[in-house]
């Protein structure tokens, strides 16, 4: 079907979003157009604001408003701590926890050999640095429970075996309320494999 241009144009917009299929996408900008206008602009300027006012923290990678970060500026914060994570997705994540009151390193991927992602690719050289410069006692590899995640803790844990500085990797396993009927092998195997005693 052949759209105005304004309207096809949108519809290609919203595309572009993860996730946002043709049909979504033409459903998205049928609504945009039922909105008011001062609807309208507040949600492009909204966009416009996040792309322009929204950068990575010097310090810890995480996006931020401010640089350094809330967090790394927060003097409450455990200092002895750094957890590494690979999105800044999983810091907002950890934060809605509240359990944890340490600081954060943003690597902005995973190492990734078929897809020519390396470490210098993320942002592991600055985590090196940090760690020379700051006193850390231990170190959180909270990496996803992916082939490159594992690959990634495991590669940061060896660099950092030598320093003597505590390495720790999240557990994995199945979550809770889950049923063992419905777990992958994998799963089950890193459950079993995370087992302490009671």
């Amino acid at each position: 079907m052949h759209y105005p241009e304004p309207i096809s144009k949108l519809i290609d917009s919203f595309m572009k979003l993860p996730g946002i299929g043709p049909k979504t996408a033409s459903r998205l900008a049928f609504f945009v157009l039922t909105m008011q206008e001062d609807t309208v602009l507040n949600f492009a300027k909204a966009l416009v604001d996040a792309k322009r006012n929204l950068s990575y923290c010097s310090v810890c990678g995480n996006i931020t408003d401010v640089d350094p970060c809330h967090i790394c500026q927060d003097v409450q914060r455990d200092r002895s701590t750094i957890c590494v994570v690979q999105d800044p997705k999983d810091v907002i994540a950890m934060e809605k926890m509240k359990d944890y009151h340490g600081l954060y390193h943003v690597l902005h991927g995973a190492i990734s050999p078929m897809d020519g992602i390396g470490p210098e690719d993320i942002n592991v050289p600055s985590l090196l640095k940090r760690l020379q410069s700051e006193e850390v006692e231990e170190l959180i590899l909270a990496t996803n429970p992916t082939i490159e995640g594992e690959a990634t803790a495991m590669y940061i844990s060896r660099l950092i075996k030598p320093s003597g500085i505590r390495t720790t990797r999240i557990a994995h396993g199945l979550p809770v309320g889950g049923d063992l009927e419905y777990a992958d092998e994998v799963t089950l195997s890193k459950a079993l494999e995370g087992r302490r005693e009671l």
